[in-house]
């Protein structure tokens, strides 16, 4: 059951659709013939379709998955493995031939390719985030493709994205894309799972910041990725603290990318409908590991959040973890939902001794005053 989109949504799509530059991502199981090695032929399709985007006009950076089921094809291995260090090894292994797979193909239309690879220290140190930013941007204009994928040869838990749907929309963030195309092996977000119900219906749109969404998204990852369709939906969300919409699709579909660049109505559009954040709170939001927690009082959650104002240490009632000044700290209600998060002015053991207390006594009971905001508005994201 697949209702027609409306003229109005058509045309939204076609106007959408339009953006200069796109992050295009495309997941394991597309790429490694669920496991049976690289599915050249469809890595060839992929790039003849981006190098038709670029001659229109259109700027592409790929986000490609692969590494790790190609490397576990290679090595004939027909489960992802749970250590960490054989899925290193996989991932160097892979990477070799996922690599050498599009560099082959995207030479046959003259063009050249770069390989990023990237950790959360890339993109949480913000000296690291800028050059990346720069870097991929120069290759941007020298015509290069760049290949984006997770360092998994040395990540480790702690500095993981998670995913390369999470990954992409970073990437999204990073160099201010307005397109995120995530190209998977389903045709989009259905009204239920439609391998257990025949009559879902495909969702031809939605908005990224939609909750609502979650809770029909179903499904986990399969046995070659971590991903799944909710961790699409995040990736939307993130993707659009920058602007960026996002478009969900089948990657199996025939000639995908040029027939989205049409604007035919393919897959699930998630529209950003909110103000996108500057480029900084970009990065801060974008940041997934933080170091610490402060849950803030109520008339703080409301200055926060309503007033865009500075956090004082008067309004936090409690905090937690272990970190420096300089370092992302959550912000968190009485209920503990997450409501901001910045760069804390102050370290953790500071903190514990000067929340609660107005700013003028913070030289008091420290015996210096190094700023009188516990976080600034400037180094504040309101999620």
């Amino acid at each position: 059951m697949r209702p027609e989109p409306s003229p109005a949504m058509a045309a939204e799509r076609q106007q959408l659709t339009a953006a200069r530059r796109w992050v295009v991502k495309i997941g394991s199981a597309l790429l490694t013939n669920d496991g049976l090695g690289l599915a050249r032929t469809a890595i060839a399709g992929w790039v003849g379709q981006i190098h038709e985007l670029q001659e229109r006009g259109h700027e592409i950076v790929l986000v490609s998955s692969g590494a790790i089921a190609e490397g576990m094809a290679r090595l004939g291995w027909t489960h992802r493995p749970r250590e960490l260090h054989r899925l290193q090894a996989a991932a160097a292994v892979g990477q070799m031939g996922l690599i050498e797979a599009y560099e082959s193909c995207f030479q046959r239309y003259g063009r050249h390719t770069a390989q990023i690879l990237l950790d959360h220290d890339d993109l949480s140190d913000r000296k690291r985030y800028l050059n990346a930013r720069r870097t991929i941007g120069s290759l941007i204009k020298l015509g290069v493709v760049p290949v984006v994928n997770e360092n998994d040869t040395v990540v480790t838990d702690e500095i993981r994205f998670g995913d390369n749907d999470t990954l992409a929309a970073l990437v999204a963030n990073l160099i201010e894309a307005r397109l995120l195309v995530i190209l998977t092996d389903r045709d989009g977000l259905y009204s239920a799972d439609p391998r257990l119900h025949p009559d879902a219906a495909l969702i031809h749109r939605g908005r990224a910041m939609d909750e609502g969404l979650d809770a029909i998204a179903g499904g986990s990852a399969g046995h070659l990725g971590r991903g799944g369709m909710i961790t699409k939906l995040r990736a939307a969300r993130l993707a659009a603290r920058s602007g960026a919409n996002t478009l969900i699709a089948g990657g199996a579909v025939e000639r995908v990318l040029t027939r989205i660049a049409d604007g035919e109505t393919l897959g699930t559009l998630l529209v950003a409908d909110t103000e996108p954040l500057v480029a900084r709170k970009q990065w801060l939001a974008g940041q997934l590991q933080a170091k610490g927690a402060l849950t803030l009082d109520a008339g703080a959650v409301r200055v926060v959040r309503e007033a865009g104002r500075s956090l004082l240490p008067v309004g936090v009632l409690a905090t937690e973890g272990s970190y420096s000044r300089g370092d992302l700290v959550r912000c968190l209600a009485e209920d503990g939902r997450e409501i901001a998060r910045g760069l804390s002015n102050y370290s953790g053991d500071e903190t514990r001794r000067i929340l609660g207390l107005p700013s003028e006594r913070i030289a008091e009971v420290l015996g210096y005053t190094s700023d009188p905001e516990l976080i600034h508005r400037d180094n504040l994201v309101v999620l």
